[in-house]
């Protein structure tokens, strides 16, 4: 999962996609990048780390131009800890190319040999978004061969990428002396809305991943990118656009809404945060079926998603709504002197309990999902420690028991605590008094009705439904292979935590 922005304007975006990054910075805190161009050359900063730390006076200097964009990214895909990887990615032909991606193929290496074999391409990393610059490098080679650059060339061009390229993509590229294109995948999986506003020079377009990076930066959303649409923002700011795939259906990730998305966002139709309301409402309802709510006393969120969820809950059985549990957002990683191997950091370093709010007391514990229940089992014995009498625990998601192969750095089958268990296995494992989880038809129902059009979801970590049809046991085996081989281990038990904003970071 990660986070992109592109703008074209009429005055200097270094500092306006700083800014939208920052907004975005929940998507993605590994590594940062920002392009801008000014005339037909391309300036380019990009390291490991988050955006305040990439990007210091002097790199923001070295970043002319009133076109650009950038990224915040949580690796998915090749390795996390490659400087290399970070993106944008650039390629000087034709025309020069700097492009951003959001998601994850899942048909990245058939790609990168067919580009080596009949594309005469050559790919320097294990990055699917080096794949795919080059993919959309070549199309747009064959599309406008010996004739100008227009909108109609670049559109062909993004209809045969749509048709070699599987899984999920939101993709933002500048072509240099022309202008911005963006793309989403003919699914509509991952994120992708435009919006414009008024700069200094005059009006400007502004494309990101989340309506809050519009909306904080002064622009007015215009509508999300529709599935499989591509739009050409030219020099001038001339917003063009079409349809670009065959069979177009809009399936966003269901992970966006329990999770990873700011609340403030509203993604495809649908407010995040009253998405997230609505889960809890369900979650209630499962909840009075599962147990009598006489027997809680008071009802505390696992900081912070879970706070809507929680909310909800609280009020439709009846029961006082706290905050039992203060996070440290200060937190950063914890220095390992050489030789003294892995060492797992609590989650009491980053999570603290208000002992009053325990004391005596049956509390049910509200987190937005338990991925793999470790984090659950500390957070329930944190709340025995601080004196609670009996400790339930909710999960505003369903049980998460299948891997993420789009763009979520979702842990493999054989870590994820509800593959293969059932719901008492997993209570007795972290430890709690009773477990409940949201029913996965009834999550996709109040979710869905925020927006009829929405075609279904992306929910495949819930219901094993892979959309693109295109996913095997090997990919699987792929995946698992890849997160072996990353370098560092502490470094790697940090970066395979699902959660990024959140205090159950590895829930």
């Amino acid at each position: 999962m990660c986070g992109i922005v592109g703008v074209i304007s009429r005055s200097p975006v270094n500092q306006l996609i700083y800014d939208a990054l920052l907004l975005l910075q929940h998507r993605g805190q590994d590594a940062a990048g920002i392009v801008t161009m000014l005339d037909t050359k391309c300036f380019m900063h990009k390291a490991r780390g988050m955006v305040r730390d990439v990007f210091r006076t002097r790199n923001m200097r070295a970043l002319p131009g009133s076109v650009g964009l950038g990224q915040v990214r949580y690796p998915t895909a090749g390795n996390a800890y490659s400087e290399e990887e970070a993106q944008p990615f650039y390629v000087n032909a034709p025309f020069g190319i700097v492009l951003v991606h959001n998601g994850n193929l899942t048909n990245a290496h058939t790609l990168k040999k067919e580009l080596f074999d009949v594309d005469r391409r050559h790919i320097n990393t294990e990055s699917d978004t080096e794949v795919l610059i080059n993919i959309v490098a070549h199309e747009l080679e064959q599309a406008a061969r010996d004739l100008p650059l227009t909108p109609e060339a670049i559109f062909k061009a993004v209809g045969v990428v749509h048709k070699r390229i599987k899984g999920s993509y939101a993709v933002i590229a500048l072509i240099a002396g022309h202008g911005l294109l963006a793309f989403r995948d003919p699914f509509g999986i991952r994120p992708l809305c435009f919006g414009e506003g008024e700069g200094p020079g005059g009006r400007e377009v502004m494309v990101a991943s989340e309506s809050v990076a519009l909306e904080g930066t002064g622009h007015k959303l215009v509508r999300d990118v529709a599935p499989g649409e591509a739009i050409f923002i030219d020099l001038e700011g001339r917003v063009h656009a079409q349809q670009c795939a065959e069979h177009p259906t809009l399936n966003p990730c269901m992970f966006e809404f329990v999770y990873l998305a700011r609340p403030d966002s509203v993604m495809d139709g649908v407010s995040v945060y009253q998405a997230r309301l609505n889960m809890g409402e369900t979650l209630a309802q499962r909840l009075i079926s599962t147990m009598p709510p006489s027997e809680i006393d008071v009802v505390i969120p696992i900081p912070e998603s879970s706070r809507p969820s929680a909310m909800q809950l609280a009020q439709k059985i009846g029961k006082p709504y706290r905050e039992g549990f203060v996070k440290n957002r200060y937190v950063g990683r914890t220095f390992i002197m050489p030789g003294q191997g892995m060492r797992k950091k609590s989650v009491r370093q980053k999570l603290n309990a208000i002992a009053s709010e325990f004391k005596g007391r049956n509390v049910l514990l509200v987190d937005d999902s338990i991925v793999r229940g470790t984090t659950s089992k500390e957070i329930v014995q944190m709340a025995r420690d601080a004196g609670a009498r009996k400790v339930y625990m909710a999960s505003a998601a369903p049980p998460v028991r299948f891997p993420n192969v789009y763009g979520i750095d979702m842990p493999t089958k054989d870590e994820l605590i509800a593959h293969n268990r059932s719901t008492e296995e997993i209570r007795e494992y972290i430890g709690a008094d009773a477990l409940i989880y949201q029913d996965v038809a009834a999550m996709k129902k109040v979710v869905g009705t925020l927006n009829p059009k929405l075609d279904g979801f992306e929910a495949s970590c819930f219901d094993g439904v892979y959309i693109t049809g295109d996913v095997s046991a090997a990919d699987f085996d792929t995946i698992a292979a890849q997160r072996r081989s990353q370098g560092d281990e502490e470094e790697a038990g940090d970066r395979s935590r699902l959660a990024l904003h959140n205090a159950s970071e590895a829930s």
